[in-house]
């Protein structure tokens, strides 16, 4: 039988990858989600396992070392929890084969988190990817024509 844990269980956890995030600690990071934990993200496509979610986690780290993201809203309903948020960071080391610029990008994030025994089993990511790579300059958009 599988246990439901509780909202506030399940904010604790929530909590906790927040938490890691803030402190870039991509080993404690990684250590929220089951050890076959998935992450699907568009800047990283899909991550198996904790050992590719902290690899991932380092070189998002790496690349903006200042990364912060600030929690807008979070949403329970058990098994989930999403995570609406916004992140800012400043692009300082290489990324996407682009060395750093020292831009600074704002995103709005949106997690979906689904938790089994008190770890993430499942993440799933949205946000504006395209937005980002703009910001950074590694895309360059073009004004729409009248």
């Amino acid at each position: 039988m599988t246990q439901t844990l509780e909202r506030a269980e399940l904010q604790a956890v929530s909590d906790r990858l927040q938490d890691a995030f803030t402190r870039r600690d991509p080993v404690a990071f990684a250590a929220c989600h089951t050890l076959e934990g998935v992450v699907e993200s568009p800047m990283f496509a899909t991550l198996r396992g904790r050992k590719a979610i902290e690899e991932a986690q380092r070189a998002f780290f790496t690349s903006f070392p200042d990364a912060t993201m600030t929690v807008d809203a979070t949403v329970i309903d058990p098994p989930y929890v999403a995570v609406f948020a916004t992140m800012h960071a400043t692009h300082v080391n290489e990324f996407f084969g682009l060395p750093g610029t020292g831009r600074q990008f704002e995103v709005r994030v949106s997690r979906l988190l689904k938790i089994r025994g008190e770890l993430i089993a499942h993440e799933t990511r949205v946000y504006d990817f395209t937005g980002l790579l703009v910001q950074v300059g590694v895309l360059r958009a073009k004004p729409a024509k009248p």
